[in-house]
């Protein structure tokens, strides 16, 4: 049976997309040390990105943008991005099995599993794949909009990034409907 694991990064930002991706493993090519992305360095999950990315049979991403989180909001974004990313796959998978207690409407069988990132290796797989690809867009956005810090936070609502709201207002990809952002629009 073919089951593919999804997960997300980036519901809790202030600023940037939501991004998921959906694995399905090759249970004939075993990738060592996976785990819930939070667990890992970035060095570790750099590493394990590549060997995913090489060694599943098959993955997808998938993300709902700035303005899609502002009119649907978070989890609603979230459901269309792991949406998305399952249907994305090269493969269709026979059940889909999701981290946390919520799971987007899907065409086939889906599965929620709490501490799925830390349990399900096909999970672990997709926190990884879905970390990665949003830490990349926020170093790109950092390079753009270099004012916010967004290579050190990430988009969360740290301190530093809640000073340079409040230094310099919101950039188009701050989220808007998210309260601390809307305290500081110009």
């Amino acid at each position: 049976m073919l089951i593919a694991g999804v997960d997300e990064a980036g519901r809790g930002p202030l600023a940037g997309n939501v991004v998921a991706a959906a694995v399905i493993l090759d249970p004939a090519r075993p990738i060592a040390g996976l785990r819930d992305s939070k667990a890992l360095s970035e060095k570790a999950r750099e590493r394990l990105a590549q060997d995913i990315r090489n060694q599943a049979l098959a993955f997808a991403l998938g993300e709902a943008a700035v303005k899609e989180i502002d009119r649907l909001n978070i989890l609603q974004a979230t459901m269309l991005a792991m949406q998305r990313a399952v249907a994305a796959l090269s493969i269709a998978p026979h059940e889909v099995w999701v981290d946390g207690n919520r799971a987007p409407v899907l065409p086939c069988p889906v599965r929620t599993i709490i501490k799925g990132d830390r349990d399900v290796m096909a999970i672990s797989a997709a926190s990884i794949l879905a970390k990665t690809t949003r830490d990349a867009q926020m170093t790109a956005l950092d390079a753009r909009y270099p004012e916010y810090g967004f290579l050190r936070h990430k988009g969360y609502g740290t301190a530093a990034h809640l000073a340079a709201l409040a230094a310099h207002g919101a950039c188009p990809e701050h989220r808007k409907s998210f309260a601390p952002v809307r305290a500081y629009l110009l």
